[in-house]
């Protein structure tokens, strides 16, 4: 004892043993059963009652720890994943750099793994050290080894109530720091993609990243190159969708992880216009998740995207080409290369693509122009992105104005907004004689317009959810 208080006050660690966690009971750790799945107590049950070890673990006992009510449970077991199937009626072995089994329940899905053994020395890497395929288990003090952040290696048994802490998670979640196990640059060679994730946790959690987990990012940022590209963008995705994505970005700028992931990024957010307009996407994206709504992907990459289009279609436009065709050019070129960076699903690809279509038929409010867009599936998509440009003042207050007016009017309110549009460009007998213009080749959603007129605004404008 006297041995234990003189290494506290010279301030020397104790030596713990690696395979020995310390146990929390539930006055220790203040967990609040109630914000339990039933479904995640239901499958630790099951798994203890047939013999095997059965844990919830990871981000959803750091979310407990914290009084927050977790979105997902994953749980860990000693039960291989063959084992695991044969106890519930749906579930399915998934992975192949390291299988795990989806239970199901309704429509909540509970991730359940097998604890992991370290990294045999034979598993299959990459020339940069990155593991590409590891179905080793192994004993709970080596899984928990080999989970990335001490915040998210503690393991919590919803029998017992008790919280198994094998790397002092507990005091770095009170102290709220964000802390790698291990040594740090091995642990970004095994896996780069954990270099987004200390981004993604710090903002979210609003914890501070420890000095020795940070000092490696920078230098080892170039290693994401080397990850497949779904993965990559499934993890900006949970990074842009975690109600901190302003916060997120910021930290991805500082770390100098972004380049490669948002090109040109530091150039649209050193921009007094752009950068207000990301800022204001960004907000409203987390908002809208703090709130509990739900957001496009589409949208959000739209808006992020956005200056990249614009700047392009303007030098298209300045080129000579015909705005609607030099819209149309702008988004390829953009599309192609994060495309091939973030491996867009072609889903929200074809969103995004119909938010930047329909920003220059806003601008035509004559005729049957409006009534037209307003028939368009993503017409709220691209209504909102308007109202995103406006506000950020890339364009006239007006338009939005006039087209929120016309959103929400009845049908007497729409043709008085029409042809109050319509009478500017009506005064004169040389207006009226003044022949139709033909419009050029329509391309994607532009066909069938009666006009491919110029966005207002310095430079045009291509929509957003």
């Amino acid at each position: 004892m006297i041995k234990k208080f003189i290494r506290k006050i010279l301030g020397v660690k104790d030596e713990r043993d690696p395979t020995q966690p310390d146990i929390l009971g539930p006055d220790d750790h203040g967990i609040d059963i109630k914000l339990l799945s039933p479904n995640a107590i239901r499958v630790t049950q099951t798994l203890q009652e047939a013999g095997y070890k059965a844990f919830v673990v990871g981000g959803a006992v750091r979310d407990l720890l914290l009084g927050v009510k977790p979105k997902d449970f994953d749980i860990a077991t000693d039960a291989t994943p063959e084992e695991v199937k044969k106890l519930f009626r749906r579930a399915f072995i998934i992975g192949r750099r390291f299988q795990i089994v989806h239970v199901m329940f309704g429509q909540e899905l509970l991730e359940v793994t097998t604890f992991r053994g370290n990294a045999a020395v034979s598993a299959p890497k990459d020339e940069h050290g990155r593991v590409l395929r590891d179905n080793n288990f192994g004993p709970q003090h080596e899984d928990a080894e080999r989970r990335d952040f001490t915040i998210n290696a503690m393991y919590y048994d919803p029998a017992t109530q008790a919280v198994l802490d094998y790397h002092g998670g507990i005091a770095d979640i009170r102290d709220k720091v964000l802390r790698i196990i291990g040594q740090p640059e091995a642990r970004y060679r095994e896996d780069p993609v954990r270099m987004l994730r200390v981004v993604r946790f710090a903002a979210k959690l609003q914890f501070t990243i420890e000095p020795a987990t940070r000092a490696p990012i920078p230098v080892m940022a170039p290693l994401i190159d080397n990850v497949p590209a779904a993965r990559v963008f499934d993890e900006m995705l949970k990074l842009l969708l975690s109600g901190h994505a302003l916060a997120c970005l910021k930290e991805l700028r500082s770390s100098g992880l972004h380049h490669g992931l948002l090109p040109l990024l530091d150039v649209v957010l050193e921009q007094p216009i752009g950068m207000k307009f990301v800022t204001l996407a960004l907000e409203s994206t987390d908002a809208r998740v703090k709130a509990g709504k739900g957001v496009s992907p589409g949208f959000l990459f739209a808006s992020l995207l956005w200056h990249q289009v614009l700047e392009k279609w303007t030098a298209y436009r300045t080129a000579g080409e015909a705005p609607i065709p030099a819209l149309h050019l702008a988004a390829d070129d953009v599309l192609d290369n994060q495309t091939e960076n973030l491996a867009l699903q072609r889903r929200i690809a074809t969103d995004m693509r119909d938010i930047w279509a329909m920003q220059p038929r806003f601008e035509r409010r004559n005729g049957k122009n409006p009534y037209k867009l307003l028939e368009h599936p993503r017409f709220r998509a691209g209504f909102d992105f308007l109202l995103l440009r406006c506000e950020s003042g890339e364009l006239d207050a007006e338009l939005g104005n006039w087209w929120a007016t016309f959103y929400g009017g009845d049908v007497a309110e729409r043709e008085r907004l029409v042809n109050a549009a319509r009478e500017p460009a009506a005064g004169g007998a040389a207006a009226k004689k003044r022949p139709r213009r033909r419009a050029p080749r329509k391309t994607g959603d532009e066909a069938g317009d009666a006009d491919s007129g110029t966005p207002s605004g310095a430079a045009g404008g291509a929509g957003e959810d």
